[in-house]
């Protein structure tokens, strides 16, 4: 348990969780433009469907497939600096869970992301 009895600890711990969430968004964005340049450099060459941009396409998925597990473990590293704290770091009627479930969102969209461009590898 925190024994500082300052409400600056949590918003020390939001403002961390919300690093976590933009750099999750930074590498989901890099994952899908590596994966959208290797489809574009195939359609720029012309290249015969034999052209192999799959390597390209694969480290793009594995980018947004990172962006989303840090979004998760973010998550999971919040909750448990909330759960060190006393009552009074918490002030009345603060939404503690909002940054929570914005990490929530990014990580099931970056799942879905990482889904959608794996299944596009798969057939092209």
């Amino acid at each position: 348990m925190s024994e500082l009895n300052d409400p600056r600890v949590l918003f020390a711990a939001e403002r961390t969780l919300l690093a976590w969430n933009r750099t999750s968004i930074a590498l989901i964005a890099f994952g899908f433009v590596i994966e959208r340049s290797a489809l574009f450099a195939r359609a720029l060459l012309d290249a015969p469907p034999r052209f192999d941009a799959a390597g390209a396409v694969w480290i793009g998925v594995a980018f947004v497939i990172l962006g989303a597990l840090l979004a998760a473990l973010g998550v999971v590293q919040y909750q448990r600096t909330l759960s060190t704290l006393n009552p009074a770091e918490i002030p009345k009627g603060y939404m503690i869970h909002l940054p929570v479930y914005a990490n929530i969102v990014v990580a099931v969209l970056g799942t879905v992301m990482a889904i959608y461009l794996s299944f596009g590898a798969l057939r092209g």
